[in-house]
């Protein structure tokens, strides 16, 4: 018999969320050993990663919006089962093709864990204990993703790379078995129990053919046929997707969220956090080992520095939360992580170079972790998991197109002759100098949200949010 309990809910969901971000950010520095174990070569391995991230980012909104209309409890368990299943069989895969297609497995079950298991937290608690909850939630999480090279990279040079796989294993488990006796049920009361066949037909297969199209551009180039071809499919797909969705009774997704100034301006200055995230991510991997000449467990152990203030983003931004507009504190961590990127690049001793790395990695963290805190206190929460699930495919969107892009440039400033650390260094104080440049942007589009009175003035009590059930203001 499951006995609700708010604080099961939150170990359920945290621990499968840990596990989601652990096994991409650890699988990355596995790369040479899974070419090596399967005889392959490093670009069809490469789908290993890929096959995920397709399955995930243009699953993440039907994920959430599943939830919503057949219940979380069944979802969010039937996801941590799926996942903990794709990892048994992503260790025993025989080869690269059956790697490929369980991690395809995975992806579905990803997809439905992290928009939903938001929105299990921030229903399962109420408003003066949300922040709280969903900030811990995401500190678990966050930790699963600054170790995971350090896991990653330690595994592979010891028993394999199939032992991450392992490893996830007994704690989605116990994730699931916990889920079953803790997590309590909820859905938005009104939804009919049917999805919009169409709607996601247009919409998954858009964002599929976005997300291919990012990630082959590095290997194609932005300009080849091929990409352009699928990235004008991908934006037919999604503007028929669009006006689609405003003609059905019941749509995948309710259009007004994007009507909703706060939700919007939240989800803008996330974007660019993500991305500054997962380019600190990527290039401090490639410098580490290319420039530096670590190897991966080494270069795993650096990743403990920014570990520690990432897994502190989640409580801290709770704790910071009442005080300030979710905006303003959304920019100050964009200014944060782009200050600490932009001195990385100027600093060789080790006695620089880590904290700073640890602090861009806390700026960006807390951004794209705050975000998710704001989201659930500006949408209705029987729409939680279709917004949350909005908000995550922005996220992967944006940070696809930003990697994607920093990958060329330093792949472009190779082959003019620049050394691989001027490559890094050059990409990292671009993405530095557009992250300050965007927050300024953003802060720009509230002053003027705020004057034509669509959302409150900066420093006003409104802007700060209330203890008044959401919808709230940032």
């Amino acid at each position: 018999m499951t006995r609700h309990s708010p604080r099961g809910a939150l170990v359920a969901v945290s621990l499968a969320l840990f596990c989601i971000q652990l096994d991409f950010f650890g699988l990355n520095l596995a790369v040479p050993d899974m070419t090596r174990s399967l005889s392959t070569t490093t670009d069809h391995v490469q789908w290993v990663l890929s096959a995920y991230m397709l399955s995930l980012g243009s699953l993440f909104i039907l994920g959430g919006r599943l939830g919503d209309i057949f219940g979380r409890r069944p979802m969010l368990i039937g996801g941590i089962v799926v996942f903990c299943a794709a990892s048994v069989l992503c260790a025993l895969a025989p080869n690269l093709v059956a790697l490929v297609v369980f991690r395809i497995l995975a992806g579905i079950g990803a997809a439905l864990i992290f928009p939903i298991g938001i929105a299990v937290v921030a229903n399962a608690f109420d408003d003066t204990a949300r922040a709280k909850a969903l900030g811990l939630t995401f500190a678990i999480a966050n930790i699963g993703t600054a170790v995971g090279p350090f896991v990653g990279g330690g595994l592979a040079e010891g028993p394999g790379w199939r032992w991450i796989f392992w490893m996830l294993v007994p704690v989605t488990a116990v994730s699931a078995a916990i889920a079953v006796l803790t997590v309590g049920d909820s859905r938005e009361p009104n939804a009919p129990r049917r999805v919009d066949i169409l709607g996601t037909v247009l919409l998954v297969a858009g964002l599929a053919l976005l997300s291919f199209a990012i990630d082959r551009s590095g290997t194609w180039s932005w300009g080849s046929l091929r990409t352009l071809g699928l990235l004008a499919a991908s934006i037919a797909l999604l503007i028929v997707f669009v006006v689609a969705e405003s003609r059905v009774r019941n749509p995948l997704i309710d259009l007004s969220l994007f009507r909703n100034p706060p939700y919007v301006l939240i989800a803008a200055l996330a974007a660019v956090t993500n991305i500054g995230y997962g380019v600190t991510i990527f290039v401090a991997t490639l410098y580490l080992q290319d420039v530096r000449g670590l190897s991966a467990l080494v270069a795993g152990i650096v990743f403990l520095a920014p570990a520690v203030l990432v897994a502190l983003s989640g409580p801290i931004g709770a704790r910071v939360k009442p005080h300030a507009p979710p905006s303003l504190i959304m920019v100050s961590a964009s200014l944060i992580g782009a200050l600490a990127l932009a001195g990385m690049t100027y600093v060789q001793p080790w006695l620089g170079f880590v904290p700073l790395f640890a602090l861009a990695g806390f700026g960006f963290g807390l951004g794209w972790t705050f975000a998710n805190l704001a989201t659930q206190d500006i949408v209705d929460t029987d729409r939680a998991g279709e917004a949350s699930g909005v908000l995550l495919t922005v996220l992967v969107s944006a940070g696809g197109i930003g990697l994607a892009l920093v990958a060329g440039v330093i792949a472009a400033l190779e082959r003019s002759g620049h050394s691989a650390q001027f490559a890094y260094f050059a990409s990292l104080r671009v993405v530095a100098i557009a992250t300050v440049a965007w927050a300024g942007l953003m802060m720009l589009a509230r002053f003027a949200l705020s004057r034509r009175g669509l959302v409150p003035p900066l420093f006003s009590p409104e802007a700060r949010g209330s203890t008044s059930p959401p919808p709230r203001q940032p």
